[in-house]
Parts: structure tokens; C-alpha cells; sequence
């Protein structure tokens, strides 16, 4: 795989797959900078090699076509100072308006295409489609590592139209900051879980029981342990179809000499909300009515022990509710204690989606060894899977 570094871009026009899957709020303002600002180094090495750049990218999930919230005009203002030149739009990512901007852009310019999404072909991995956002430019680029688990017309089939593919800045920095953890783990290696649903990290769970000394079992997930324990869990979530599923968990985990840590208390509360009445009760004793929305005072200390005193960490997923400021507590100090861990010359790997927000939201983004902008990829690719994305650039 030919790497950014090992590529010259003079007098090429790259095509840069970016991850600009950014939220606005309802004037189209940008309310979270990180992707745009993990692909800057990118681009700007582009540019500064005397190449051009063709970016492309998807934003929100359009149904129907072209739609005023999900084009991507709204950020060529951001785009334009951080690059210090004026950002070029073609309003479709296809036809005669971005044929016409990509042949005369010039060293040193940016062009920005409209949303891929725009048009179905991007999804279905349309080869035709592939084939004429390849005829933009000279070399391919993908950076979007959040993305790669897919096999989208700009993520994996427009390679096949180019002989020169590079990796980007940020999908380098992915794999190999995964690639630390999975396979080159300074101990004790703790793997933190949280989020709703056990189904949605059983694959990586049984990968991670061959690698870690430590699990850390939190969030919504940690109730159908509860319950297929034989503990009374309320109204909280469960997925009774994998409750024997967890049973076999914590056998493997005994088996392996994985230390598997399990909430001992939970704030729960009689109603969804931030406002809801709450009170503290040991694991297994939520009364009926009531539903546990993060995990207690008691196993934030355990966990935050365990963690603190960890050389690697990896996690993924929040500790209860945490939109809700009452039911952040838990996450608060699960990310402390990541923080901790990192200045005690530990390696920290936060796994994208909501942990990642929450450690960008609590303003530890920088104390952190890397946060990853890509959950569901990066999930795949420690599960082992191949990442379509990734293996178009090998090929």
C-alpha cells in the first residue's frame, strides 16, 4: 500500500475520498470540526507537493436526491481559511460542472463536490458511477477511514480506475493505531465495552478475549448480564435473546484467565429523561418501573482503578445515557481515568462514535493516545473482517 509520504503530487490532481460527515445545526453551521481537522494534514500535503485537490464526500443520510440540509456548500466557507485559498464548489459531484471545475483547477487549488449520496449509484457501489468521478482526477486518494467498511463507489470500486492509489493521513494513522493495540499491547491491556446492545459487540468481545487481561462491561449491554444472572433489571434494556450468549462469555473469559469486570451498583431512574427521579441500588436489584441508566458510584471507582492502572486501553461505547448530564457521571469517569491512564505513559485508543464524542465534549481529545474517527470500521477491522476500502488500496 503506497503511502502518503511515498508520493509526490506535483502537477497531479488527486482525488481525495474525505470523511466530511460533519453535523450542523439549523442555520448549517458546523458544530463539530474533528473530521475536517484529522483530514487537513492530508490535503495540505497535497498542496504543498504542487498537486491540486478534488474533494468527495457523503453528509447526513439524503433519501431522494439533492437536498439543502446534506450539501456540502455549507462547508466551503471552513474549508476556504483553513486552506488559505478560496474553496471551488461544483454543485454536483458528477456532469459537466465538475468536469469543467476539475480540468481547469490549478497547483495549489481545492475543489469541493457535492454530496456523493445525492445519488444511489454512491451506496450500491455502482461501477458506471465509479468510473466518471474517476475521469476528475489523476490519482486516488482515500483518507476516510470511516467509511472503509464499505464498499461505495468512492470508497473501494473507483480504485480500480486508477494505477496510482494512496493511503491517506488518516487511514494510516487508523490501521496502524489499531494494528498497536490488536497485536502489540504493552500490559496490562484493558478493553472497556459499553454502549446498548451486546449483539452489536459480541464479535469484537470474543476477538478482544484472546488479547486483553482485562474487560470492562458497562453502559446498556451490562443488563442482560445482570438478568441472565439472575438479577431483576427493571425496565432497562435487555436483549433476552442473548442472555445465554453472555453466560458463555463469562465462561470463556474465566477459561482465558481474562479478568471480566461487571457493574456492582447502577443509577437508575423512573423515567427516560434527564429530570426523572433517581436512586443508586446494587446490580440486580432494580425495582420494577425503574430502568438503570448509568453505572453507580461503586464501580466507577473499580472501574477507574483498573483502568488508571492499565498500558493500554481500548474503548468503545458510553457507560450509561450519557446525552443526559445526570447519566454522564459514569462516562465522565471512565474517561478520566483513560486520561490517567495515557499520563502514566499508558496508550489510549478511544473507538469513534459516542465515545469519542464524549471525550471530545469533555475537552480530552488532546490527552488521549488517539481517537478514532471511525466506530463501525474500526469495530470490523478488530473483529478481523477486511475492510473493502482498505483492501482496494492493496490491490
Amino acid at each position: 500500500m503506497i503511502t502518503l509520504d511515498q508520493y509526490n503530487f506535483k502537477g497531479k490532481k488527486a482525488l481525495v475520498r474525505v470523511d466530511f460527515n460533519v453535523p450542523l445545526n439549523d442555520k448549517f453551521e458546523i458544530t463539530d470540526l474533528t473530521r475536517i481537522k484529522a483530514a487537513t494534514p492530508t490535503i495540505k500535503k497535497i498542496l504543498a507537493d504542487g498537486g491540486s485537490a478534488i474533494l468527495m464526500s457523503h453528509l447526513g443520510r439524503p433519501k431522494d436526491g439533492p437536498e439543502e440540509k446534506s450539501s456540502l456548500k455549507h462547508l466551503v466557507g471552513e474549508l476556504s481559511s483553513r486552506f488559505g485559498t478560496t474553496v471551488k464548489f461544483a454543485e454536483d459531484c458528477i456532469g459537466q460542472d465538475a468536469t469543467d471545475l476539475a480540468a481547469g483547477l490549478q497547483p495549489g487549488e481545492v475543489l469541493l463536490l457535492n454530496n456523493l449520496r445525492f445519488y444511489k449509484e454512491e451506496t450500491k457501489g455502482d461501477e458506471a458511477f465509479a468510473e466518471k468521478l474517476s475521469k476528475l482526477g489523476d490519482v486516488y486518494v482515500n483518507d476516510a477511514f470511516g467509511t472503509a467498511h464499505r464498499a461505495h463507489a468512492s470508497t473501494t470500486i473507483v480504485a480500480k480506475f486508477f494505477t496510482d492509489k494512496v493511503c491517506g493521513y488518516v487511514m494510516q494513522s487508523e490501521l496502524d493505531n489499531a494494528e498497536k493495540v490488536l497485536n502489540n499491547p504493552v500490559r496490562p491491556f484493558t478493553a472497556i465495552m459499553g454502549g446498548a446492545k451486546v449483539s452489536d459487540k459480541i464479535m469484537i468481545i470474543e476477538k478482544l478475549l484472546d488479547k486483553v487481561d482485562n474487560l470492562i462491561i458497562g453502559g446498556g449491554m451490562s443488563y442482560t448480564f445482570s438478568k441472565a444472572n439472575g438479577g431483576k433489571i427493571g425496565n432497562s434494556l435487555c436483549e433476552d435473546d442473548k442472555m445465554e450468549l453472555t453466560k458463555e462469555l463469562v465462561k470463556k473469559a474465566e477459561a482465558k484467565g481474562v479478568k471480566l469486570y461487571l457493574p456492582v451498583d447502577n443509577k437508575i431512574a423512573d423515567d427516560f429523561n434527564n429530570d426523572a427521579n433517581t436512586q443508586v441500588v446494587s446490580r440486580g436489584e432494580i425495582p420494577d418501573g425503574w430502568e438503570g441508566l448509568d453505572i453507580g458510584p461503586e464501580t466507577a471507582k473499580l472501574f477507574e482503578e483498573v483502568v488508571a492502572s492499565s498500558k493500554t486501553v481500548l474503548w468503545n461505547g458510553p457507560m450509561g445515557v450519557f446525552e443526559f448530564p445526570t447519566f454522564a457521571v459514569g462516562t465522565e469517569a471512565i474517561a478520566e481515568a483513560v486520561v490517567k491512564a495515557t499520563e502514566n505513559d499508558g496508550f489510549s485508543l478511544i473507538g469513534g462514535g459516542d465515545s469519542a464524542s464524549a471525550i471530545n465534549n469533555l475537552g480530552y481529545g488532546d490527552k488521549v493516545s488517539y481517537v478514532s474517527t471511525g466506530g463501525g470500521a474500526l469495530l470490523e477491522y478488530m473483529e478481523g473482517k477486511v475492510l473493502p476500502g482498505v483492501a482496494a488500496l492493496q490491490s
